[in-house]
């Protein structure tokens, strides 16, 4: 790996759009290298997961608004497919229909370092340009390789959360280069993309923050949605504002600490592997990831006080120690109180540590829909232990957080739970257990069985069967509208009725 320095440069300076970030990033696209066989694996369970949640989320309103409004745009040739229905359409509506399914119930992978993201966000706008393009198994392989590379490496070099600026600024450059690599473009066009797709995905965090709506399962979708549009204009020989990371009107400057600021972004050599992807994890539990260590951590707690004979209702508090983030962004120190009103939507509730640990402890176990339903939120001896439950930061969680040492790195905390009668009953736990580094690591059985769970009820037996079968065959495949998954008549039925939009 290669370290760039990246910061702000006045428009009086001899900056040459070689050395502009924006062109680093379209040669790492742009390079032939070929993709290793780890990488490819795990590119593959990816697919699987986002099929898997996607299939869990399909029947949502939000999801359902978004695939009605793809629906409204069929092609007569070429086009994408859209999760659930049969039919082509215009890729970059398939590609916002699809990335909302998949991050509608904030269940697939993560990667966490110096930003926040969720890295198969790329999966759904690079399969969508690889249907409408014709494209093979193999060309998706080498984009989804490049997508992951670039937004894990943004993300280790270049905080946005700090300046309240939302982590899909990393996702448009992302997509905008997996596109690249897959149409084999040149240097010069990936390099136009880039910079547009990041001018137009700049958002802020409040996405994230307060009463959390449905979109903040849109915001990646429409990222992705964007950088499409950016290449496709791009390809016609349009322009983007340049430089758009380091120039003295440009994003560092104005949306991130100052001029003053330098950031260092590391990308691979020319000719070295991809292989970004395998530091990154997916979710057992349906959580903000912060939450999945704490839930597995919740859970050997509950065996615990059975062990000694202890009731949930005789807590007096319980404080989590842990990092930064989860502090400020789930827990207490985000002072929303919506975190703490059983009335608030889910998309609050899975980013509520207090709400998501209560739950964990009282019920040993953890459902995308049962532990976030209306009247298991309103039970009031939950209400009552969640009330009872607050963060703090601790410096050495926040250090693990942030190391760049993923032997060490970790994203749970420590519990102290304290009874009423001085009784104290403590545990920790680094990482979740499906973590590469955790007690049951997800490997392919793992996905596979992620999706059959998911699926279950929603999905013919015969064509989740036909799925993996063609999803585990992508290197061969040649005919990218296997990886659809459609859904029973029933299910789709059951979508909820929505208004009439524009289209």
């Amino acid at each position: 790996m290669k370290n760039h320095e990246v910061r702000t440069h006045k428009s009086a300076e001899d900056f040459p759009y070689e050395e502009h970030l924006a062109y680093k990033v379209a040669e790492v696209a742009a390079d032939p290298v070929e993709v290793p066989a780890e990488t490819t694996d795990m590119i593959i369970n990816r697919i699987i997961d986002n099929a898997a949640v996607a299939m869990a989320s399909v029947a949502r309103g939000s999801v359902t608004s978004a695939r009605v409004m793809a629906q409204a745009h069929p092609v007569s040739t070429g086009g994408a497919t859209v999760f659930g229905v049969d039919g082509t359409y215009s890729a970059e509506w398939a590609a916002l229909a699809n990335g909302t399914a998949v991050r509608e119930l904030d269940y697939h992978d993560t990667f966490l370092a110096a930003e926040y993201s969720h890295p198969g966000d790329n999966i759904p706008p690079l399969l969508a340009t690889a249907q409408h393009k014709g494209l093979s198994g193999r060309d998706l392989i080498r984009g989804i390789a490049t997508g992951y590379e670039i937004q894990v490496n943004l993300v280790k070099g270049m905080c946005l959360h700090e300046y309240k600026i939302d982590h899909v600024a990393h996702l448009g450059p992302s997509v905008a280069a997996g596109i690249g690599t897959m149409l084999g473009l040149d240097k010069d066009t990936i390099y136009q993309a880039v910079g547009q797709a990041l001018h137009t995905t700049t958002a802020t965090r409040q996405s994230r923050k307060g009463l959390i709506s449905s979109w903040k399962a849109y915001a990646p979708a429409f990222a992705g949605k964007m950088a499409i549009e950016a290449v496709d204009r791009t390809m016609r020989g349009e322009g983007a504002p340049a430089p758009i990371w380091e120039g003295e009107d440009g994003f560092i400057a104005w949306m991130l600490h100052s001029p003053e600021r330098t950031y260092t972004v590391p990308l691979p050599e020319l000719g070295e592997e991809k292989r970004a992807i395998l530091d990154t994890y997916t979710k057992e539990h349906s959580a903000e990831y912060q939450a999945q260590a704490p839930i597995d951590m919740a859970f050997a707690l509950k065996k615990t006080l059975a062990e000694k004979g202890l009731q949930t209702a005789d807590i007096e508090s319980i404080v989590l120690h842990t990092s930064h983030h989860t502090h400020y962004v789930i827990g207490t120190g985000a002072n929303d109180p919506q975190k703490m009103d059983p009335s608030a939507s889910r998309e609050t509730l899975d980013h509520s540590i207090m709400y998501i640990f209560a739950v964990a402890l009282e019920d040993g176990e953890w459902d995308h829909e049962a532990s976030y339903a209306p009247e298991r939120a309103n039970r009031p001896e939950t209400i009552e232990l969640w009330h009872k439950i607050s963060t703090v930061e601790d410096p050495e969680w926040t250090r693990r957080y942030h190391s760049n040492d993923l032997s060490e790195k970790a994203f749970g905390g420590k519990a102290v739970i304290t009874f009423k009668d001085g009784t104290v009953v403590e545990d920790e736990r680094a990482v979740a257990d499906a973590h590469p580094l955790g007690a049951r690591p997800f490997a392919r059985e793992q996905y596979i069985e992620k999706f059959r769970k998911l699926a279950n009820g929603i999905v013919d037996e015969a064509e989740q069967e036909r799925f993996l079968n063609a999803v585990q065959n992508l290197e061969n495949l040649t005919d990218l509208t296997e990886l659809n998954v459609r859904v029973t008549d029933a299910h789709l039925a059951a979508a909820p009725q929505k208004p009439e939009g524009l289209f």
